[in-house]
This record gives C-alpha cells, sequence and structure tokens, in this order.
C-alpha cells in the first residue's frame, strides 16, 4: 500500500486529548537525549500517526536550531502547534514535559532527605567523575560540528580564555555571537543593523524573585546542547555563592537518569534553593521562553534560515558553547577529581560515551555511581 505523498503539513488532525496522550508517552519513555527524542516523534508523529510530512517535520527540526531553548521539547511544541495552535503548543509541550519534571520532584524531595547520608555520598562519589566524562565527550562531539572555519575555532579559543579568566559565560557566549553577525555583515559588504541586547533586571531581595528571574535569563538563552544550561547556571548561582557546585553536579545527574528533557534538572535546583515553590519557579522560568520562542517565533522560521547574519550569529553561539562548556569541565574537574579511583571512573565514562554514542547517558551515571561505590570498599 503506497503512502501518501510527504508535502506540506497537511494531515491526520488530532484531538487535543489524543495529542496529550501520545506526548505524554513520549515524554514518559524518552531517555536517550535530544535525538533520541526527535527519532521517537518521527516514528510517533510522521509515520505512525501522519499528523505531519517528514518534509515539514524535517522544516520544525530546523526551527528548532534557530531558538533557544531544548530543542526535542521546542520540538513538540511545533508539533502540536501545527495541529492546533496555542492550545495544540501548549498540550503538547506541557505534557512531554510533565514525566521529567514529576520525576525530578520526586528525587530532588528525596535528595533533600538522603543526599548527605554517607550510602549516598559513596554512590555520588563516582557518579561526579562519571558526569564530568558525560559532559566532556558532549562538548568533544559538540566541537567537531561547530569548529568549522580557522575564525571559528579562534573564537571558541578566545570565549574560553575569557572564562577561565573570569568573565561572565553569557557575556562572553553573546559577545562571540555578536562578533559573528559583525564579521559576516562587513564580510558581505551590508550595513550592520544595531542590535540591543535584552537585560534582564536582578533582585537581590527575594528568594523567590532570584530563583525565577535567574532561570527565566537562563531559559532564554541556551543555545547548542541542553548541557549549556549547568554553565549557565555555574555563572548564574554557584559563582555568586548561592549554589554549592556538589549540587550542580547532582542536578546533572539527575537530568541523565530521568526522561524527557535534561533542563529539567532546573526543577532539582530550585527545590534546593527554595522548596516546592523553589522548583515550581525554577520550573515556569526555565521552560516559559521556549513556549514563548515557539510561539512568536514559527511564522518567521523560513525568514530567519535565510538569513546569512542570523546563520554567523548561530555559528559563534554554537562555539562559544563549546568554549562555555569545556571551562565548565575544567571547573567540574577539580572539584571531582581527587584520587585514582575518581579519575579511573572519568576515563572510563568518557571510554564508553565516545566508544557506544547511541548508549543512554543515564547507564554512564549509573555505573559510574556503582563503580565508585565499590571502589571505596577497596
Amino acid at each position: 500500500m503506497s503512502r501518501p505523498a510527504e508535502t506540506g503539513s497537511a494531515g491526520t488532525t488530532p484531538s487535543l486529548r489524543e495529542m496529550a496522550v501520545v506526548f505524554l508517552k513520549l515524554g514518559t519513555f524518552g531517555y536517550g537525549g535530544p535525538a533520541a527524542h526527535v527519532a521517537m516523534m518521527e516514528q510517533e508523529v510522521a509515520v505512525n500517526r501522519r499528523w505531519l510530512s517528514r518534509e515539514r517535520l524535517l522544516d520544525l527540526i530546523g526551527a528548532t536550531n534557530l531558538i533557544p531553548g531544548p530543542n526535542s521539547t521546542e520540538l513538540a511544541m511545533h508539533c502540536g502547534h501545527e495541529k492546533a495552535g496555542w492550545p495544540g503548543l501548549v498540550v503538547a509541550g506541557g505534557c512531554f514535559m510533565l514525566p521529567a519534571v514529576a520525576s525530578t520532584t520526586i528525587l530532588a524531595a528525596a535528595y533533600e532527605s538522603y543526599g548527605h547520608v554517607p550510602a549516598a555520598e559513596s554512590f555520588l562519589y563516582g557518579v561526579k567523575p562519571a558526569i564530568l566524562s558525560i559532559i566532556l565527550s558532549v562538548t568533544l562531539a559538540l566541537a567537531r560540528k561547530g569548529v568549522k572555519t580557522v575564525e571559528l575555532a579562534v573564537a571558541g579559543v578566545a570565549t574560553l580564555a575569557a572564562c577561565l579568566l573570569g568573565a561572565n559565560e553569557i557575556v562572553a557566549l553573546f559577545a562571540a555571537g555578536f562578533y559573528g553577525m559583525t564579521s559576516r555583515a562587513v564580510k558581505d559588504r551590508y550595513r550592520p543593523s544595531a542590535f540591543v541586547p535584552f537585560i534582564f533586571p536582578g533582585d537581590g531581595h527575594m528568594v523567590d524573585a532570584l530563583i525565577f528571574w535567574s532561570f527565566l535569563k537562563i531559559g532564554s538563552i541556551p543555545f547548542g546542547s541542553g548541557y549549556v544550561l549547568f554553565a549557565y547556571l555555574e555563572a548564574e548561582l554557584v559563582t555568586p555563592g548561592l549554589l554549592s557546585r556538589q549540587v550542580l553536579m547532582d542536578a546533572v545527574a539527575v537530568g541523565q537518569i530521568t526522561p524527557g528533557p535534561v533542563l529539567s534538572a532546573a526543577t532539582f535546583v530550585g527545590w534546593q534553593m527554595g522548596g516546592v515553590w523553589g522548583a515550581v519557579l525554577a520550573t515556569a522560568g526555565i521552560f516559559l521562553p521556549s513556549f514563548l520562542f515557539v510561539a512568536l517565533l514559527n511564522p518567521l522560521v523560513t525568514v530567519l534560515r535565510r538569513s546569512t547574519m542570523m546563520s554567523a550569529f548561530l555559528d559563534f553561539i554554537n562555539v562559544g558553547s563549546v568554549a562555555v562548556l569545556l571551562s565548565v569541565c575544567i571547573d567540574f574537574g577539580r572539584e571531582s577529581l581527587f584520587d585514582w579511583r575518581t579519575m579511573a571512573i572519568a576515563v572510563l565514562g568518557f571510554a564508553v560515551s565516545l566508544l557506544f554514542r547511541r548508549l543512554n547517558a543515564a547507564y554512564v551515571v549509573v555505573g559510574g555511581g556503582g563503580l565508585g561505590w565499590l571502589l571505596r570498599l577497596v
């Protein structure tokens, strides 16, 4: 039986209830990172249910790379928006996020009670170097993809140097992006447009406002990989002394062993900072920009994809993201690698991550924790 031509966005129109069930299922079994999530959505949405053509789905996948935020979550939002507008966007995105947020909330509550008892400490002893190995392998993969020219390589090195010398990671990242836009404008003999970055106000008086604004800022800028989230958290919360690096690294682990988008780790961090209400505010802040970006920028996707200046901005932002991640690896390494056992776990985890790229990172995390527990008995 032949398939219908796969052109345009026409297809079966689901009800909001059916859409909720499908994306809730995808979120529940969404292990393996964004690539796995996208593959699952392609199979479910384009092949099994034919809500969208493969051609249109590819357009939407490309659109997610043009805006900050978690790509797979934004793809779910795009799919919902295509079929049912704003209600579909909210239902698809919300249901895809829900399993990750719920499981992270449970772990955050448990961590508050058991995160520092001896048994948990033995497990976390091996988790930290395992997390370091995962982030390092992701950084290497992103570098291979992002460093396309000598100019991009130089920009990446400059961004890394700035971060290591104490510059704010977010400022360094956007400096790279705007340099890329200016450079492309000069090369193309265009007159550079005026770009005014959005400045978010700070609030040092109320913890709740601080949590929300911090995560709203962070949710507005993560290009390249969800792992960049942790670099921004370090700049925004760890460096000023509002959060310990240990809690941040444990949040990375939680983000790996729960399904769905890694940005749900924000729920964990929010809980540690402000309990239940802190978790709610952090979750709302980190995901709200994605809902807005998808809804507002969807009509401009075609225009943005054809813009040489936006393309340059994204190229340099991605290279800057690699540099920021590498600076985080250096900081994490200083705290997590302190004896031969932790070094061995990190090397083994890095090797496994490189050799078995399709392996769910959760296995590396759990394996590192178990190995750490065993090695501490030696």
